[in-house]
């Protein structure tokens, strides 16, 4: 299966599972944790989630993670400072990223965004050099945004 149809069922499981649910943190929980088991070659997949200007540790799947982060530090810092995703092939390269868990060699981080306004990030994380794509970014993007439109009072 390819990344493009492989982000499709993810949306399709995805769907399903927040029917019904209103909780932010149980279907964030069940995305990451769909995430992590659903696609190859990651070692972390979770969430931040803004508070004030910096980020702080939300659901996720994998090794224990930094708790807290600064907007504009490390790549979900960095994306939730742009208000856009940040591809890194090798974070090793990455100006001030943060090793979480050294095993990480490449890493996207997708911004949760409402009206221009990043509610938190989306990362994941791989032991591959060079695993995340375009294909990747539009796919977190879309579970990202399922996310966020099914919590409409999130701000």
């Amino acid at each position: 299966m390819g990344k493009r149809a492989a982000y499709t069922s993810l949306a399709e499981q995805y769907s399903g599972l927040i029917a019904g649910e209103t909780d932010l943190i149980a279907n964030a929980a069940n995305l990451a944790a769909l995430i992590y088991h659903e696609l190859p070659d990651l070692n972390w997949a979770g969430f931040y989630f803004t508070r004030g200007k910096e980020l702080v540790l939300g659901p996720f799947q994998g090794r224990v993670a930094c708790v807290r982060i600064p907007w504009g530090l490390g790549v979900c810092g960095t994306a939730a400072a742009r208000g856009a995703a940040v591809v890194v092939p090798d974070v090793n390269a990455f100006p001030g990223h943060i090793a979480c868990d050294a095993a990480s060699q490449s890493e996207l981080a997708v911004p949760l965004l409402r009206d221009g306004k990043v509610l938190g990030v989306l990362d994941l994380d791989s032991p591959k050099p060079a695993r995340f794509d375009e294909a990747d970014r539009a796919g977190c993007a879309q579970l990202a945004a399922m996310l966020v439109a099914h919590h409409p009072d999130w701000r």
